[in-house]
Parts: structure tokens; sequence; C-alpha cells
């Protein structure tokens, strides 16, 4: 009887999770469908595709998106995590953050502020690679026709928040215009004409040519009007209107604001007080670091004399654009020789390395990576030195951005999206993660490598202190530029880049070295507790596998599976 009652509470449960796992489901998929629908995006394989259209931004259709997005949070409170698998309680954990998350953008009105000084509404539109079909040239020329409305709305967005004091400081909006400014070059000279320089031999000559000849049309009568409009807006209206100040805490409401910028790019709730703190501390300790890779490459003389020489020095400075795409193409080829080391899953996505384009460069930051490219800025190249860009192309490239884009791309079982969320904390945290691996696996091959090792991690430890700093206490751009110049290597006019997207965009720049400390400490957890059963390459197979995540669902789910790989062990 008693055997019976328990067979029976487990069919029970069983029955219960697969309902909740089934509701959850229904709701995922059905928000995942409406958001392609809201950014204009298709489906395509594993990963999607721009469509026909580029999204709407005005204030209707946001409210909508808060409506709809507080509903299916709403919607997810009601299916209680107790009933759902483990998976599918993954699942809803990263949902429910995500839409957190925008549903507070919405209420602060985060999209009358659309551009700062590291990202904006013109940069993006411009396709840099060749297109593979037809129909994807013909939604390319479509979106095109359709940056008029875009722009537009985005001006009227931008009136509004410029009417409540809403805006970027305008200290860091210098030179911004000029990169649209750039853009504006007629017909086959367009940025935008790019993808039709070399096209599929799949579309006929004939089908070719009337593309060409439409994109042409398109970009001289629709695009370059549209971009002269928007540049006008910016030097007539936008930039005289910034304001002036330059915290966070200065804007309306900014304190609550910024501690909720805080909360999303570190999924944490820690405070920026704390964050502060953390971020002296690791500076102390890496500024250690430092000193000693200046002793090992047998420098006479004081610390500060050091950093002079390594930013004059022509030893350590590119002379062309192309080698310092070979020095970075040089230190893929060499990680990927390492691969074997660290993962026991690779993923088949490639991704090409690309210079940052020329309109946008002297503004850009030093390097980035995602799913289909990594990026190397070849501007001024006496400000990117080569004893830093091992580090930088490990951080963005292989194992990082590209790498784990594509690993989360190809995560098994994952739903569509999931495939394409991205949290900072998680990601920044492996990007900046993966430059300590490089010290493991002897990627930096001489003390001045090391030593730009160790200055891009106290760049981001000092990001703990400089934003935070900048935001709420009370700290100046020159304050921030100065403590940036003690405590990296960083040319002045990478610094400058930053600090002005620390002020411009707040609490963004926390994500990286919390996020990294975060894994390096359950990797730490790991060793301990599975001793010689620890094996990294199914540590970092798990951690990628597990797609981006909040930090404590990373935490969480780590530590399961450490007791996991106990228990199989015996241990």
């Amino acid at each position: 009887m008693i055997r019976t009652i328990t067979a029976a509470l487990l069919l029970a449960g069983s029955a219960a999770a697969q309902s909740a796992d089934q509701r959850l489901k229904a709701v995922y998929d059905a928000e995942w469908q409406w958001r392609l629908a809201q950014t204009g995006q298709v489906q395509d394989g594993l990963d999607t595709r721009q469509g026909p259209r580029l999204p709407c931004v005005t204030p209707a259709c946001q409210a909508g998106r808060l409506r709809y997005w507080q509903g299916v949070l709403d919607q997810l409170a009601a299916i209680p995590d107790a009933d759902l698998s483990r998976a599918e309680r993954l699942n809803k954990a990263v949902l429910q953050e995500s839409l957190r998350a925008e549903v507070v953008g919405l209420k602060w009105r985060n999209y009358e502020m659309p551009i700062n000084s590291d990202v904006n509404v013109w940069n993006y539109l411009p396709a840099q690679a060749p297109f593979r079909t037809a129909q994807e040239y013909r939604d390319y020329i479509s979106r095109m026709r359709d940056i008029p409305r875009w722009f537009d709305e985005n001006i009227a967005n931008m009136r509004a928040g410029m009417k409540r004091g809403f805006t970027p400081p305008a200290v860091t909006l210098k030179g911004r215009d000029q990169t649209l400014e750039k853009q504006i070059k007629p017909g086959s000279e367009s940025p935008f004409y790019a993808p039709f320089a070399l096209m599929p031999a799949t579309i006929t000559a004939a089908e070719q040519a009337q593309l060409r000849a439409e994109a042409q049309t398109v970009i001289d009568g629709i695009v370059n009007p549209a971009q002269t409009k928007m540049l006008a807006f910016l030097r007539s209206d936008y930039l005289p209107g910034a304001r002036t100040t330059t915290a966070a805490r200065d804007l309306p409401d900014g304190t609550a604001w910024y501690r909720d910028q805080v909360k999303e790019f570190t999924t944490t709730d820690l405070t920026p007080e704390a964050i502060h703190q953390i971020g002296l501390k690791e500076v102390a300790r890496i500024d250690a670091d430092l000193r000693a890779a200046m002793v090992q490459s047998g420098f006479k003389g004081e610390y500060k004399d050091f950093l002079v020489f390594l930013r004059t020095d022509p030893q350590f400075y590119a002379r062309t654009p192309d080698e310092l795409l070979g020095f970075s193409a040089y230190v893929i080829k060499r990680m990927d020789g390492k691969l074997n080391q660290i993962f026991t899953t690779l993923p088949r996505y490639r991704f090409t390395l690309r210079p940052v384009p020329d309109a946008i460069a002297p503004t850009y930051t030093s390097g980035r990576g995602g799913l289909d490219a990594c990026y190397m800025n070849t501007y001024d190249l006496k400000s990117r030195p080569l004893f830093m860009l091992t580090a930088l192309t490990l951080h963005e490239c292989v194992p990082g951005h590209s790498h784990q884009g594509a690993m989360a791309l190809e995560a098994p079982a994952a739903p569509p999206f999931r495939r394409q969320t991205y949290f900072s904390g998680y990601g920044e945290g492996w990007g900046l993660y993966t430059e300590f691996l490089g010290k493991e696996l002897g990627m930096y091959r001489n003390a001045y490598e090391e030593f730009g090792r160790a200055s891009f991690e106290n760049w981001r430890a000092s990001r703990l202190v400089v934003d935070t700093g900048l935001h709420l206490m009370g700290w100046s751009r020159d304050q921030a530029i100065a403590y940036l110049e003690e405590h990296t290597a960083l040319a002045r006019h990478d610094i400058e880049i930053e600090v002005d997207r620390y002020i411009s965009w707040p609490g963004q720049a926390l994500a990286y070295k919390l996020g990294e400390m975060s894994i390096r400490k359950l990797r730490g957890e790991a060793e301990v507790a599975l001793g010689s059963g620890f094996d990294i390459r199914r540590f970092h197979d798990t951690l990628l596998g597990l797609g981006s995540v909040p930090l404590p669902v990373m935490e969480a789910e780590m530590r399961a599976w450490v007791a996991a790989e106990r228990s199989r062990a015996g241990r």
C-alpha cells in the first residue's frame, strides 16, 4: 500500500512538472515570436538575421512593449519553480531577469537617450559583409528605405529626453557627429554599398545589376538625405543642448536610475558603494603585479618612467594597420592550437577578423568581438601598443566573445531566446577570465606582454572605482583620466575614449571585473572540492554550455555541477 501511494505521488509530481514545463515553454516560445516581430528580425536556422524593416521606437510602441513584457513576467511568476524541471527552471530564471531589465529600462524611458559616446542609432546600419541570397539584399534595401522613419522616431525621443534633462553629457559627445558625417557618401562610395561590391555567384548577373542600381538610387535619394537631416539635428540642437554635468546622479532621479543600471549590468544586488571598495582592493593587488612585470622586463628606473617608455618606444607599436591585424591573427591561431587543453567541445561556427570601420574608428574602443567577426581598431596606431594586443585578442576573439557566442548559439537543447540572450556580467566576465587563461597557457611571450595583461586587468578593476566615483561620488572627468593613467599603461587617447564611455554609459563598465571574479571564485571552489578529479575542460564546457546567464544563476548552476561531479566520483 505504501509503495502504491509513493508511486502515485511520484507520478503526480512528474505530471505536474511536465505541465509546468509545457506552460513555461508556451510562454517563452510566444514571447520569442513576438520579440522577433518587434525587432524586425527573422529566424535563420539557429541564428537570426535582420528582416525588411527597422524596429518601431515611438512612445506608443515602447508602451506596448512595457505592457507585453510585464504581462509575461506575471505569467512567469504564476509558474512555481518547484513544479519545473531543472532545465526549465534555468530557462525561467534567464527570461525573468532579461525581461525585468527591459521593463525597468522602459519605465525609465531609456529610449529617450538612444546615443552615447560608444553606441548610437546610425553606426550599425551599414552592413559590413556580403549577404547570401537575393532576398537578404532586398531586405537590406528595404531597411535602407526605412531609415528616414527610424531617424525621425529617434529624433522625437531625443527631443523628449532633452526636455527633461535626460541626455548624455555634452563632453562625451564631442566628435561623435563626425562618425555620421563620414557615412554620407554618394552611391558606390557609401559604406551602405559595401555588401554590393562582391555578391554571391548564386545571384544572377542581371539581378546583381538590378540590386546594385536600386541600392545606389536608395542611398542617394533616401539614405543620405535622412543622414543629413539627422546630422543637422545633432549639430544644431542635440549636441548644444546636451547636459553640462557628467554624473548619473545629476539626471532626473539619477541616483535611483544609476542603481538600476548597476543591477542591470552586474545582475547582482551589490551596491555601488560596495563595488567601489572591491575595486580599490583589486587595483592595489594588481598594481603589485604590474611592478613585478616591470622588474622582470629588466627596466632600470622608476615605475612612472617605465610607463613613459611603454607609451613612446616605437618597438611596441605597429607601423601599418595590416601589421596590427597580423599580430592579432597570429594570437588567434596560436590560441587555436591550445583550445583542446581547455575544452572538450568546440563550436562549428567560424568568425573573421576585421578592422573597425574608418567612419567610427576615431571614437571607437580598441576592439570588440561578436559572433560573426572580431574587430580591431587600426586608427591612430601610436595608441595601440602591441604588448596589450594579446590580451585584447583573447578577450574579444578566442576563447573570448566570438568563441563564447558560437558556443551559446550551438548549445544543445537551448530554446531560441537563450541563444540570443546576453548578460554583461557573464559575457564580459568570461572575456576577462580568458585573459587570465592566456597566462596559464603561456600566451604572453615576454614580460611586456605580461605587463599588458596585468594592465588590462587593472583597467577593468579601475572601472569599478571610476564608474562609481564618477556617478555617485563627485569625481570629475579629469580625475577619472588621471586615475587610469596612474594604474594602467593605456595610451592617453584610449583613456579619454574609455572615460567618456563610462560617463555616458553608466554601470556598463562594472560587469567585467565582477563577472571574472565570480568565475575565478567558482573555479577555485571546484578545484578544492574535486581535487585530482577536477577537469578544467569539463568546467569550461559546462560554464559555456549554460549560455549567457545572470551571475547568481551561473554560481548556483556551477555549484550544482560540482556537487554532481563529486557524486559521480563517489566523493
